[in-house]
């Protein structure tokens, strides 16, 4: 039996056109014409004045902190239930990150949580500095409570749609709703560049400034003047030509993971037990990755893995969901507001192969292997 993969690059027939046309031109290096065109084709999708192509969602998010005014010491909320890459940039600038749990409905950060954790900060005469909002599995966050809390106590909203390129909330793009948008481009995204990431903002000053600062801070002289700490952040024309050719089918790319997802909802209707994450009302889902959950009063304690376990054995590869960073070694003993979600999830939850290359076969072997170790 072949390999089904949980999520690997899905490449058409653009993208080697643009990859040519750099070696043709000699542009192997960061910048240049697919850089400028990718950028612009991204801007253009999400309706923000402007995207910074760089080398991957966590330079994207490093540089988002620092743009936002981030410092040593200052207070970062930050969503309990994600990838580890989504908090690691606070420690990059010595700053706090304090976890925050999930909420039922988008398993992504709470609101209410939220709001009581920048009180409790203010009182003790610390308010956050920024706060984070993940858009799980390309979920859509409660963004329009959310956006209400920041602007209330001023803080700015850095948005990590790494996961929800394609997604939607009350019409705006996921990515374009907060003071800096994040993006990912890495290989088991919905869009790849090999490797690589985005930063999205409608205020102009935060664009300059992350693109001086993406490329080594580098001061307008006729030789090398730095006047403030850069970095080496950006995405090479070669790897923006490939995205270029994936831009043109993000489109293709969405449509085709929400079928993936409907075919397993089919798939399980009249299994008892399990469940799926909702789309509320006036969103869109990208359906990044399609995660199921296993009622822990239907099914023994570590079905998910058992499960996991016997998929790997069949050549199929799946993936528990996030373990929450409160629990992970390196954020020992930080701050965390809890309300149990995000432990549940990852205690049963399971992602199941979604991506778009993905054909109906492949789906539909993955379902009954399921079903062999749980009906």
């Amino acid at each position: 039996m072949d390999k089904i993969w949980l999520s690997s690059p899905h490449i058409g027939d653009k993208e080697i056109q643009y990859v040519n046309e750099a070696f043709q031109t000699n542009w192997i290096a960061p910048l240049g014409p697919n850089v400028d065109a990718f950028e612009k084709q991204l801007s253009q999708f999400l309706k923000v004045n402007e995207v910074v192509s760089l080398s991957s969602g966590t330079a994207a998010l490093h540089l988002a902190l620092i743009a936002v005014g981030v410092k040593s010491g200052d207070i970062v909320l930050c969503q309990t239930f994600t990838f580890a890459a989504s908090a690691f940039p606070i420690l990059y600038l010595n700053a706090e990150p304090v976890f925050i749990d999930s909420e039922k409905e988008t398993w992504n950060i709470d609101p209410e949580l939220t709001e009581k954790a920048i009180i409790e900060s203010i009182s003790k005469g610390k308010k956050p500095a920024a706060i984070i909002i993940v858009h799980l599995y390309g979920m859509p966050a409660k963004m329009n409570e959310l956006l209400r809390i920041a602007k209330t106590y001023e803080i700015p909203v850095i948005e990590d749609a790494a996961e929800a390129l394609g997604s939607e909330y009350h019409n705006s793009k996921c990515g374009s709703m907060g003071t800096v948008g994040v993006l990912s481009f890495n290989g088991n995204k919905i869009i790849t560049t090999s490797g690589g990431g985005g930063l999205t903002s409608n205020d102009t000053s935060i664009i300059k400034k992350v693109r001086h600062l993406s490329a080594q801070s580098k001061e307008p002289a006729p030789y090398y003047l730095h006047k403030e700490i850069g970095y080496n952040y950006r995405l090479s024309n070669v790897c923006a030509g490939i995205g270029r050719g994936q831009m043109e089918v993000l489109h293709e790319r969405v449509n085709r993971r929400r079928e993936i997802y409907n075919l397993y909802k089919v798939g399980f209707k009249n299994t008892e037990g399990i469940s799926f994450v909702e789309e509320p009302l006036g969103t869109l889902s990208n359906r990044w990755l399609t995660t199921l959950l296993f009622d822990k009063h239907t099914f023994e304690t570590g079905i998910n893995n058992k499960v996991r376990i016997e998929l790997e054995r069949q050549k199929i590869e799946s993936r528990l969901l996030w373990k929450p960073l409160h629990q992970q070694p390196v954020f020992e003993n930080k701050t965390a507001f809890l309300n149990g979600v995000s432990d549940n999830l990852f205690e049963n939850g399971l992602c199941l192969p979604s991506g778009s290359n993905l054909t109906n076969q492949e789906v539909l072997r993955t379902i009954e292997s399921i079903k062999k170790v749980i009906v």
